[in-house]
């Protein structure tokens, strides 16, 4: 069983663990360090115990804030989930027109323009046959 030495609020500690669990074991102590160095430097000297139950403290209110908003973004998540569900489940039917009336009448008056044109270029061709 490896031990690795930390160092918690300018203090060192020997600490056994598991075999390829050093890392985690560094890591740990690295947040654990990072709320002690600032108590050490607000409040001075403090015991060892009183430095390591209150940088513990410190920790284990970050982390229920943390669990705190994990279950609200999971609950969230959760809702637009069954949101979701729902809106597949029930899709809602929207019809767009694929030509607005606007263009429609348009075209038509184009389209009745166009015709009196044909008309009128018939009846010029009418005539010069005539001729």
């Amino acid at each position: 069983m490896p031990e690795v030495k930390v160092t918690i609020g300018g203090r060192s500690f020997d600490v056994a663990c598991q075999s390829g669990e050093e890392h985690f074991l560094r890591s740990a102590a690295a947040l654990l360090d990072a709320e002690a160095t600032p108590l050490l430097a607000q409040i001075g000297r403090l015991p060892e115990a009183r430095m390591l139950l209150m940088a513990g403290l410190l920790l284990a209110d970050k982390t229920a804030g943390l669990e705190d908003r994990l279950r609200e973004a999971l609950a969230r998540a959760e809702a637009a989930e069954a949101a979701l569900a729902e809106a597949r489940a029930n899709p809602d039917r929207v019809e767009v027109p694929v030509i607005p009336a606007s263009i429609t009448d348009t075209l038509a008056e184009i389209a009745a323009r166009t015709e009196a044109l044909a008309d009128r270029v018939e009846e010029k061709l009418a005539e010069r046959r005539g001729a």
